[in-house]
């Protein structure tokens, strides 16, 4: 529906691209990745396999902008040609205030890899089949409103229909299932959309935030039909409600991050629905610093704190696995640039103390001409078989990018 209204606001807004400055780019493209510990549960070696192009177009003209992304693919290893809007919206601007409409990539809070603050739908399989980083966030159809008086900037974020994440092909992908033998399914999308609001200004040279959302859990729940003989599972995503803040700014040599939200599971407030995820509190820590030229180093403590352990230790199915009260996360990332800073080399690593989740992605990358690059990279996972990362040991892969862009 919105991405109808958004081509009809373009064809409206021809005339003005006639007169406004045109620019069309985009690139080519070719990902590889094959599995290094086994194949796939349907029997491949390969977790992508593709050729892509995008095309952009992007008009400007006075307190206008119409921007247009789109990709075209050929999947060699199961879903052929694809073809997806990335981005297509209007937008205007204002004296002290701007509105965007249609599809829109929308990336809030400080996190790297992490999400606290970010509640937008994201392509958790793109990160971990080796495409472009680009590729996390999914674009959301939405209304993007901002207002910006003296004493602070605010962002309203209206989407009529919800976008879940996409979490990673079961077909491609070792994914823990608590009834692998249960295979009737369905899946139920909520009816309506949701809302964010971030406002934000400079406090004493700290960049601060305030944030809400009011929504949905963007990936599914599960609930079989029956505990002592299922045979249906259904799918679906809980009410959620997310209040949190953050600040960033110099301190030191470094830049300082701190977030903290707290995530209201409307759906079970009293946490005795074992199908509904509790209520949480998410705190981040982050800290980046330059040791060197064309050096930086990065490092993040992230926790989550279940509400209402008591009860939820007390309505779970047995042989369920064990969530902890406290999660404990470390990252670090290290991006080193060479030879003119033609060749970056990044190492990120993740790892859960409490269930020792562990997920690490070293990448070099080289520009051969300034139009034409490739990187090569590995995705390796490790932990309990039901953590995000320890039910994918045996996804281990490694990938090629190679990109033309023009």
């Amino acid at each position: 529906m919105l991405r109808t209204t958004t081509l009809i606001a373009a064809l409206l807004l021809a005339p003005l691209a006639a007169r406004a400055e045109v620019a069309l780019s985009g690139f080519l493209q070719q990902n590889t990745a094959f599995n290094t510990a086994g194949q796939n549960p349907d029997g491949r070696h390969y977790k992508w396999l593709e050729e892509r192009a995008q095309i952009k177009l992007d008009a400007t003209g006075d307190a206008w902008r119409l921007l247009a992304k789109g990709d075209l693919a050929y999947d060699h290893i199961g879903r052929q040609d694809e073809s997806e809007l990335r981005e297509g919206y209007v937008d205007y601007a204002g004296g002290n205030w701007d509105f965007r409409f249609g599809r829109q990539v929308i990336t809030w809070g400080l996190g790297d890899l992490v999400f606290v603050n970010d509640f937008f739908s994201k392509d958790h399989e793109a990160i971990f089949a080796g495409r472009p980083l680009e590729y996390l966030k999914r674009g959301v159809d939405a209304v993007k409103l901002g207002a910006y008086p003296e004493f602070a900037s605010f962002e309203l974020v209206l989407s009529p229909n919800f976008r879940e994440s996409r979490i990673p092909d079961a077909r491609r992908f070792w994914l823990y299932g608590t009834m692998p033998a249960v295979v009737n399914s369905e899946t139920v999308k909520p009816g309506q959309g949701d809302i964010g609001l971030r406002a934000y200004r400079d406090v004493a040279g700290y960049d601060t935030a305030l944030y809400l959302y009011r929504g949905f859990q963007r990936t599914p729940s599960m609930r079989p039909d029956s505990m002592t003989a299922p045979t249906k599972i259904t799918y679906f995503y809980p009410k959620l409600s997310v209040y949190g803040a953050s600040l960033s700014g110099r301190a030191g040599e470094g830049v300082l991050s701190l977030e903290a939200a707290y995530y209201d599971s409307r759906d079970d407030r009293a946490g005795n629905d074992f199908a509904v995820p509790n209520s949480q509190t998410r705190l981040l820590a982050g800290y980046q610093i330059q040791p060197a030229e064309d050096t930086s180093l990065g490092f993040q403590y992230y926790a989550e704190i279940m509400h209402d352990y008591g009860a939820y230790l007390a309505t779970l199915p047995t042989g369920f696995p064990v969530e902890e009260h406290w999660s404990h996360t470390v990252t670090a990332r290290l991006t080193q640039f060479f030879l003119h800073q033609t060749l970056r080399l990044s190492a990120y690593a993740s790892y859960n103390a409490s269930n020792g989740d562990r997920y690490v992605n070293p990448e070099l990358r080289y520009s051969f001409i300034d139009k034409v690059w490739g990187a090569v990279g590995a995705n390796l996972f490790g932990g309990k078989p039901w953590g995000q990362f320890g039910q994918l040991a045996r996804d281990d892969n490694a990938y090629l990018q190679v990109r033309y862009e023009f």
